[in-house]
């Protein structure tokens, strides 16, 4: 898929589990680790301003095109 989810990058950068911030997000660690691994088909609005709030970041910083 085109479209990188760059969350292992942020959460490196800021020093934070995957547990961290889905208890920080309010999703269950399962729903954050596929977004993360790049298993999913989709991310609603809410979750993505909730990671950017958590993460302290813009969607930019977690979303990139990389063309196949």
């Amino acid at each position: 898929m085109p479209i990188v989810l760059n969350l292992d990058v942020e959460l490196a950068k800021r020093k934070m589990s995957v547990a961290e911030l889905a208890d920080r997000v309010g999703i269950t660690p399962a729903n954050l680790f596929v977004l993360k691994s790049g298993r999913a088909k989709a991310v609603r609005f809410t979750t993505l301003e909730s990671i950017c709030r958590a993460l302290e970041c813009q969607p930019g910083d977690l979303l990139a095109y990389e063309p196949d």
